[in-house]
Formats: structure tokens, C-alpha cells, sequence
């Protein structure tokens, strides 16, 4: 009887912390596009209106993200694939592990996974608090 006691109640917390993760770390992109990881979310020091992101996006092969922009600059990088990066009225570039890019604040771009495999990319950004992380970009 105890041990029935002790097993449920902790499937009862492992539940509960699951939910919780996957409410806040998996949520944050819809399950067609890119699924992103957030790490942290930080106030930027010195600048309470803005914050430092830190996440992993996990870009399964496919057509990608549209178009869009971000209140902020955002770093990323390739650490496992290609990706294909895109800034509208650019040349595509392939980018592969170990390779990055810095993407301006209000830079129209895009990713697109065109290799076949998953790729994983580590992005950065200092953003606008209270701000959505992007905006679809208008169309052309």
C-alpha cells in the first residue's frame, strides 16, 4: 500500500513538471514549423526595456518559416546540419555547422531546411521586452 502511495505520488510531480516544461520550453513554436527550446530569458542589464533570449530550434526538412522580422538583433548558429537563410531581395546562403549569421533588428528573413535532415541552430536575440519575438513580414 505504500509503495502504491509513493508511486503516485510520484508520477503525481513528474507530471506536473513535465507539463510545466513542455508548457513553457515547447510552446513556443506551432508544431508544423521550427520547434524552439527557450533556455533563458533575461532582462538586459542596464536597459530594463529589453531582453536577452537564448534558445535551440530544431528545423526539420521542409519549406521553413515565412518571411518575418524581430524587435531586436538576433545571432544564430548551425550546430548539427544546414540550413538555408534567407534575407528577402538577397541571395539565399547555405549555412552550414559551426557557421553563423547576425541579423539586424527589422532584417526580413527566413530559414528553410532543404537537406533533408534535421538541423539545430542556437539563436540569441536582445529584443524589445513585452514585444512578440516576430512578426510576419509584409507580403512584397
Amino acid at each position: 500500500m505504500r509503495r502504491s502511495i509513493i508511486a503516485v505520488a510520484v508520477i503525481a510531480v513528474a507530471g506536473t513538471f513535465a507539463g510545466t516544461f513542455a508548457g513553457t520550453a515547447f510552446a513556443q513554436a506551432p508544431a508544423t514549423g521550427p520547434q524552439s527550446t527557450r533556455f533563458f530569458n533575461t532582462p538586459l542589464e542596464k536597459d530594463p526595456s529589453r531582453e536577452v533570449r537564448l534558445q535551440m530550434v530544431v528545423h526539420k526538412p521542409g519549406p521553413g518559416n515565412p518571411f518575418h522580422t524581430h524587435p531586436g538583433d538576433q545571432w544564430e548558429v548551425v550546430i548539427e546540419g544546414e540550413i538555408t537563410y534567407m534575407v528577402r531581395g538577397q541571395p539565399p546562403r547555405v549555412l552550414k555547422t559551426g557557421e553563423s549569421v547576425y541579423i539586424p533588428r527589422g532584417t526580413i528573413h527566413r530559414n528553410e531546411n532543404k537537406s533533408g535532415r534535421e538541423t539545430r541552430t542556437i539563436e540569441l536575440l536582445i529584443v524589445e521586452k513585452d514585444k512578440p519575438q516576430s512578426t510576419p513580414a509584409p507580403a512584397e
